[in-house]
């Protein structure tokens, strides 16, 4: 049962907001994400972190300058993810653009796992015969893989963003913001913007070195909608920086100033590019280009990325659309399974399942490249720390796990593995996401220590989910002005989307498409106690069909809705309760 509260803010960041011109909505709303002066809202380029302050980022471009200038073999060795993909489109793009020999291997999650393993660097070795091998979106846990590559004659630069182990892999040179001593204030960044940095560094380089002087310096900015998907699939905090990168992608891509692939994306997807946000990054465009990853190769999705061809890229998106229909069925199969085994220890064990900090689940039948949604599925239904396993090499499990706010799951991981160091194969990853090997007659105690560790970290109050909301709208808040404006912002992981909550009473309500609740609400103004004043709103709850109550307490969000040439204001509801009984978990 969730517990909805508001959103606490700073009334001295308030009140410098409102004093730079933003109404009482937004200085609210920006001061509750963190936003201390209105300079923080600015979105042009010329505000980006400079790239200097990324630790071994000018190392890296002179080393590349010199790799293009003596004509050496690259190869980018991407990750199997939306990130992975973007970050390795962004690389190669603009190395050719800037006369690199260079080409692109992305291991199969189900042939070589993840990252830069030493079978995956054979591979690239028997295969592509490089000179250099350059990890994106990977490589700072691959202590193994380097030093595979390094006795193989390979120079090795590793480009990543996830947290470093105790060891780093002896490669020529490392970009990560989280490793030792960067001072890179943008610890968030993602794959994506980490190899775009090092893009912009080789750039300045090679304009020093007098490149530039017959040819034209190619304009980076145009591979910011690359750089704003993979930000935005990868679920990293929209930090300032973050934002930044995010906004730029979406002008060019609201412009029509796309590549072919996401072009191609949008259209299978029946989106219009004009209206796209970060909701359509997120959940529409990012599930598409993972489908490959989760179901069969990542190759698919990054030729979709590196074509310039429209017929190409548009076949290329279909079969991925394809491959993601398969994979919803595939999940929703699997989520059903899941509920039954939580259903099933729910009635033999109440106790056990409601007095437990975490959960984990495996089941022999369950697909390796799907493991992830469904954690996140479960994480979201019990809120609790999951870890879903599939079966992976002979004799051993392949694990992936969604976490909840105050629960670190990848140093939750490192501390089950100092605890049992025989009990854990590999694992990485971050706070809210991570993945993890062990063999397979070791789950059940597996389960039990991470259960221990969950519990020495948890407190209950941690396990009650928590809905915060932006407060109550004024009547003359509630616009289609300010509707309008917040669809066209950046919002998401660590800067979320405003919602607000009311009373309402609920005038007439009908099912819509069979499996959605159409309402009209009237919302109680205070300044009028005998309601003469109260205006209608049209209101959609999605994929519910029961009746509310007369008198609902609602979370909701402000949405622009377009049906038959008409746009009309409407309020999305994402949470309610009877407003006469105690508060009760929503009916999404």
């Amino acid at each position: 049962m969730p517990k909805i509260t508001p959103r606490s803010y700073d009334a001295q960041t308030f009140q410098a907001l409102s004093a730079c011109g933003l109404p009482p909505v937004l200085a609210r709303i920006y001061a509750a994400r963190g936003i201390a002066d209105a300079g923080q809202l600015e979105t042009e380029l010329t505000h980006l972190i400079p790239f200097e302050q990324l630790k071994n980022c000018t190392v890296m471009a002179s080393l590349l300058a010199d790799a293009i200038a003596a004509q050496k073999r690259l190869l980018i060795v991407a990750d199997y993810d939306s990130d992975g993909a973007t970050a390795c489109a962004v690389g190669v793009r603009i190395l050719r653009k800037l006369g690199a020999q260079v080409d692109y291997l992305v291991p199969n999650r189900f042939e070589f796992g993840y990252g830069l393993t030493p079978e995956i660097v054979q591979l690239a070795h028997t295969t592509k015969n490089p000179d250099i091998l350059i990890t994106v979106d990977n490589g700072i846990a691959s202590v193994d893989g380097v030093a595979t590559a390094n006795r193989l004659g390979m120079e090795v630069l590793v480009t990543d963003h996830h947290l470093p182990g105790e060891i780093l892999p002896a490669a020529t040179a490392i970009i990560n913001p989280n490793q030792p001593d960067c001072s890179f204030p943008s610890k968030s960044i993602a794959g994506v913007g980490v190899i775009f940095y090092l893009m912009l560094a080789l750039r300045a380089e090679l304009r020093q070195r007098g490149a530039f002087a017959t040819t034209p310096e190619p304009n980076l900015a145009a591979f910011l909608d690359l750089v704003a998907l993979g930000t935005v699939a990868d679920v990293v905090k929209l930090d300032n920086n973050n934002r930044i990168l995010v906004q730029q992608g979406l002008q060019r891509i609201r412009k029509g100033r796309c590549c072919a692939g996401i072009h191609a994306l949008l259209h299978v997807a029946r989106r219009d590019h004009q209206q796209i946000s970060t909701y359509e990054l997120g959940f529409i465009l990012g599930p598409r280009l993972n489908a490959a990853g989760r179901l069969d190769d990542m190759s698919l999705g990054i030729e979709c990325l590196l074509t310039d061809d429209e017929a190409y890229a548009v076949e290329c998106a279909k079969q991925l659309d394809e491959l993601n229909r398969q994979r919803r069925e595939i999940e929703s199969t699997m989520q059903e399974g899941a509920l039954e085994k939580l259903d099933a220890m729910l009635g033999k064990h109440d106790s056990e399942l409601q007095q437990s900090y975490s959960i984990c689940l495996f089941d022999p039948e369950w697909h390796q490249g799907v493991i992830g949604i469904l954690a996140s599925r479960i994480k979201d239904k019990y809120h609790r720390p999951v870890i879903i396993f599939a079966a992976g090499n002979t004799d051993e499990l392949k694990g992936s796990g969604r976490s909840i706010n105050g629960f670190h799951l990848r140093d939750a991981l490192d501390l089950v593995a100092k605890r049992e160091p025989d009990l854990i194969l590999k694992f990485g990853g971050h706070a809210a996401a991570a993945g993890l090997t062990i063999r397979a007659n070791h789950y059940e105690h597996f389960c039990q220590v991470f259960e221990e560790v969950a519990q020495s970290l948890l407190t209950p109050v941690h396990l009650t989910r928590v809905i915060e909301t932006d407060g109550d709208l004024e009547l003359s808040e509630i616009t289609m002005e300010l509707a309008e404006y917040l669809e066209r912002q950046v919002w998401g992981q660590g800067f979320p989307p405003p919602t607000f909550s009311a009373q309402f009473r609920v005038e007439s309500q009908r099912i819509v498409g069979e499996k959605h609740l159409k309402l009209k609400l009237r919302k109680r103004a205070a300044t009028d106690p005998m309601h003469q004043a109260e205006p209608f709103y049209d209101a959609i709850l999605f994929f519910h069909c029961d009746p509310l109550p007369d008198l609902i307490d609602a979370v909701y969000r402000l949405q622009i809705n377009e049906f038959n040439g008409k746009t009309t204001l409407q309020l999305l509801l994402e949470h309610w309760s009877d407003a006469e009984q105690p508060v009760v978990d929503h009916a999404s």
